[in-house]
This record gives structure tokens, sequence and C-alpha cells, in this order.
């Protein structure tokens, strides 16, 4: 059995870590480099770095900061957010990145997929789906959010993993932020839809969540941002209950 992963997320936005409540209302918390080094002390599995805003001001991820990044941590990194071409992946993963996380581009260019894992293999390509629930069943959102797709999360999940991704970042728009918990139906679905490692993402408050959502899915790794930004838990407190509770994760 693997391990559990608890990963900490750097929403990125102009050079700070920012967080926010249902991808809106953002405030600062602090410079990326720091945080960072913070993360790779308190034992953090790896680290998710997105630039939340490269898409929707149509630029490219800001590869220095992930090279400075990348330079204080020795946890794989992934990263996201204005990433639409070969070339893009190419000089992330040159700048220190372990893996690729799509989504609005995957989205308009399911293609982009099966390229990258051709390229750099599976392993690398990690699809991010921000999803949202419409009252009959899950919808795709890409640009931050912003946009609402014809898409039906679960089959958007299947479909990219046929195309070549190893591996699912799921965020509940509905939850992230909230600290109200993990949408556990949505990653209930995902599974039962995939065979590939799946992350959940939204929605973690207290070291509850981390339990539950362990306990009743089949998810192999936790993102949080606030609740480790703001220091209301630390990523010790978490691995330590869910070892209490019989969930293997590593110390």
């Amino acid at each position: 059995m693997l391990a559990k992963r608890i990963i900490p997320c750097l929403d990125v936005a102009n050079g700070r870590v920012k967080k926010g409540v249902n991808f809106i209302n953002l405030v600062d918390v602090g410079d990326p480099v720091a945080i960072a080094a913070e993360y790779e002390r308190q034992g953090a599995d790896e680290l998710v770095f997105l630039d939340i805003t490269a898409t929707n001001e149509r630029r490219k991820t800001m590869s220095d900061v992930v090279e400075k990044v990348s330079k204080q941590v020795f946890m794989p990194l992934t990263v996201g957010g204005g990433i639409s071409t070969i070339d893009d992946m190419h000089k992330l993963l040159q700048a220190g990145a372990d893996k690729i996380s799509l989504n609005s581009a995957a989205v308009a260019n399911p293609g982009l997929i099966k390229k990258g894992a051709e390229q750099f293999g599976s392993q690398a390509i990690v699809v991010a789906i921000d999803a949202g629930y419409d009252g009959a069943g899950y919808s795709v959102y890409t640009h931050g959010g912003k946009k609402q797709e014809p898409l039906d999360a679960i089959k958007w999940a299947k479909k990219v993993v046929q195309l070549g991704a190893g591996e699912l970042l799921i965020t509940s728009m509905d939850k992230d932020g909230t600290k109200q918990g993990f949408d556990l139906n949505l990653y209930k679905q995902i599974n039962a839809a995939v065979k590939v490692p799946v992350i959940a993402s939204g929605g973690a408050g207290c070291v509850q969540d981390f339990i539950d959502l362990y306990q009743q899915t089949q998810v192999t790794g936790t993102l949080a941002a606030s609740v480790f930004h703001f220091n209301e838990l630390t990523i010790a407190d978490v691995k330590q209950a869910l070892a209490e509770k019989g969930v293997l994760v590593r110390q």
C-alpha cells in the first residue's frame, strides 16, 4: 500500500502566494520561496505551485520563481498555470519542476495531454480538474474557476487518463477555501472512474477532514493551502492524527 501524501499548495499571483475562498477574494500570504522552504522543513511530501492568474492574463508561468522554489525544496514539485505547449512544459521541467499540471490548456487542446505524456512520460503529466456541482452532476471549470465548460467532470477525468495523464488533481469549486470538509461524493465518483492516483483539493479545515477523506475514499493525496498557510494546522499534526487512525503516511 502506498503512503498517503500531504501536499501544500502555493497559489501564486504576481510572484506572491495568495489564498481566497471559492477562487475569489484573494489575500496575500507571503513569499513563495520562503513558504516552500518552511513546508520542506515541516515534512511535506510534495509541493504544488499554481500560477493562478497566468491563463487569464495570457502569459506563461513564471519559470524564474519556479527555479527559485525548486532550489529550496527536495520534495517533488508540480507546477501549473499558463502552460499551453510542449516547449512550456520543457522549460518548467528544466527549471526544476518534477511534474506539469494542465487544466485550461487540456480542455482547449486535449491532444496536449497525449503529446506531453509521450514526450516526458505519464508520471510527469498531472491533469487538474476544477469541478463544481450544478444540481445534477459535476461540471468542469477553467480559467481559474471563471469559465464553466460543457463537460462532465467524471467523464472528463476518464478521458484525460485515456489520453495519458498519470495523475489527477481534483479541486471542489464549492469547497475551495471554505474549511468545511472535502466533497467526499466527488472523490468517490472519481475513484470509481479512474485507476490513476487522485489528489483531493478544497475544503480542508481540521484534522478530522483529512481522516474522513482517507477512511471514506481511495484518494492518494490531499492538497491544502489555508490551514497550512495560516498555521491552523501543521503537516506533522495531520500526519500524526492519520497514523493514529491507521492511515499509512510518510513520517
